[in-house]
């Protein structure tokens, strides 16, 4: 443990909060002391679970501010606040030139408060010690769902710690004492891997157990306050490098036989008319219920708890005066723009793919995932020392009374990065561009990759139907939600090597390499904004040993490469936060 491991972090393990002195006080709402509690009842169940939520909400906005703050895609603007510019420039291991600093506040930063993220975990912990999972209703044990929710609760959380730490200390068992979490502080930390191992393990027997059902809570639908399990163990995977497990779970997710969960191909922003590229036909929306999987709910009132700043940090408000905190960079339009949009116009005469780039309109030239949800407008001439920022910026990819956990492209993305490391290519490449259903499969994916993926790419096709009623396409590759109609795409292909290569396992080895880019590279065109960028670009890196797969990318975020960012990104303890 560091020195910035002091005995106020270790109380705030044990107490999830405040000061020593609470540790001591069994009325404290953070701690729940056997005593007090037996959880034997429904409403304790019920009431515990929700309150579990209500820590979650204080990481909630963590989860997009870490992910994007420190990415490629956004960069801080004047107006950001310190703590948010340090984050930024990766500086929260130096120490502020402040006059008069305690020691414990030269490291100070709103965004890094590992016990927030303990103080889930060791309600977590003290839940599933002490709810009675032996007692049945009608020969169904009562609160199973409760105990397989949090369990998930407990994994999500543990797999944000780890990638925001590298190492943490796995906690699982209730601390409620100091000399508990003294020691458990002090116990040998566990890496990605080995959190995502231990997880693994700990969820596979609950994968199936569905969420318990609380209905409307706060005029909400609570089925979505929950993680989906089978997904998170395909993260878990991922991370651990067990990609045909993640496969499977992704697959099982994906295809299951009551829910199976689609990519609407209606939910899409692209031009309709060639010769008339002014304004885009269609609606993309990132927040909808059937895009939507898994949320933190948030209050929608300051008053009723807690609620989520990231519209302040993101977007102009009458609050913040109109001075947002991160914006757009040079890359992420750069990215953007890049991307070369395809058009399939037919009429009555004829048939045409028209490719249309190199518009007047950066914002409109490539992908129009960005300029769907991103906007930046004068507020006309002011002076400038006016109250008010002369400019406005709105991202359309946040609602004040959420947080969101997983949204159903994502899915498929890492889905896809899955199967590619599986050693199956044409498939992750077939989610890209064209969907996947099993027409698709069979026309894409050459029968010795059907045959060794199998289960994996075997969708039902009363589910995924390539066609719908009216003979429209009703799949379609992710990338065709902003780069227009990619499946008559002749730029966008699978990569193949220039010549002939020895074996067929030489070419799709020559494959997965560059069908990851593809894939990392949508997960941006998909994601952005959205809080996973900074965690991609380490999952790759970290997998292919290659730091400048994240210190490259980061360091040229405004343009011009940043050398001493560049340098410092190289060493990978710099990529983690220090723990205070």
């Amino acid at each position: 443990m560091t020195n910035a491991m002091t005995v106020i972090g270790y109380c705030l393990l044990v107490i999830g909060m405040t000061s020593c002195g609470d540790m001591l006080e069994t009325e404290s709402e953070l701690v729940e002391y056997e005593k007090d509690n037996t959880l034997n009842h429904p409403t304790d169940s019920v009431y515990s679970v929700l309150g579990i939520i209500n820590k979650m909400q204080i990481i909630a906005d963590r989860t997009v501010i870490l992910g994007e703050a420190r990415s490629d895609l956004m960069t801080v603007t004047d107006a950001a606040s310190s703590d948010l510019k340090r984050l930024a420039s990766f500086s929260l291991n130096s120490q502020p030139s402040t006059l008069n600093s305690q020691p414990s506040t030269l490291n100070s930063n709103k965004y890094n408060k590992i016990a927030d993220y303990y103080a889930v975990i060791n309600n977590c912990n003290y839940f599933l010690a002490h709810i009675d999972t032996t007692m049945q209703r009608r020969g169904r044990q009562l609160f199973r769902n409760e105990y397989a929710a949090v369990k998930s609760f407990r994994a999500w959380t543990y797999l944000e710690l780890v990638k925001i730490y590298g190492e943490v200390p796995l906690v699982t068992t209730p601390l409620m004492t100091e000399r508990e979490a003294h020691a458990a502080l002090n116990s040998q930390l566990s890496s990605i891997k080995d959190v995502c191992n231990y997880f693994i393990e700990d969820l596979t027997p609950y994968a199936y157990v569905n969420p318990p059902v609380y209905g409307s809570i706060g005029k909400r639908s609570s089925t979505k306050f929950f993680i989906p399990t089978r997904a998170l163990l395909g993260d878990l995977c991922l991370w651990a490098g067990r990609y045909e497990e993640a496969a499977k779970w992704y697959s099982d997710y994906l295809n299951d036989k009551i829910a199976p969960i689609k990519i609407s191909a209606s939910n899409r922003v692209h031009w309709s008319t060639p010769m008339i590229y002014t304004s885009p036909s269609g609606s993309y929306s990132v927040t909808g219920d059937n895009e939507v999987l898994g949320i933190i709910p948030m209050e929608t009132d300051i008053f009723d708890g807690n609620i989520s700043d990231i519209d302040n940090i993101m977007n102009s408000t009458r609050e913040n005066n109109y001075f947002y905190q991160l914006q757009p960079t040079v890359t992420m339009r750069q990215l953007s723009a890049r991307q070369i949009n395809c058009l399939e116009y037919s009429n009555e005469q004829t048939r045409q793919v028209i490719y249309v780039n190199d518009l007047s309109e950066q914002i409109l030239t490539g992908d129009l995932r960005l300029y769907s949800v991103y906007s930046l407008r004068s507020r006309g001439t002011q002076d400038p020392y006016e109250e008010y920022s002369s400019l406005t910026q709105q991202i359309d990819k946040f609602t004040r009374g959420s947080i969101t956990t997983y949204r159903s492209p994502m899915v498929y993305l890492r889905f896809a990065e899955a199967l590619n490391r599986s050693g199956y290519p044409q498939s992750a490449f077939l989610i890209l561009k064209h969907g996947l259903c099993p027409e698709n499969v069979e026309l894409f994916v050459d029968s010795i990759e059907r045959s060794k993926a199998g289960q994996l790419i075997m969708f039902d096709p009363l589910a995924f139907p390539r066609l719908d009623e009216q003979g429209n396409l009703a799949i379609l590759g992710i990338h065709s939600r902003g780069s227009g109609d990619s499946h008559c795409n002749d730029y966008y292909v699978l990569p193949q090597p220039e010549k002939q290569l020895a074996t067929r396992e030489d070419t799709v080895q020559y494959q997965i390499p560059l069908v990851e880019d593809m894939i990392i590279e949508e997960m941006a065109l998909e994601g952005f904004f959205e809080g996973y960028r900074y965690y991609d670009l380490m999952r790759v890196a970290l997998r292919r040993n290659d730091p400048d797969y994240l210190a490259g990318p980061i360091s040229r975020r405004n343009g011009e490469q940043d050398n001493v960012l560049h340098t410092l990104l190289m060493d990978q303890k710099n990529w983690y936060l220090p723990k205070q």
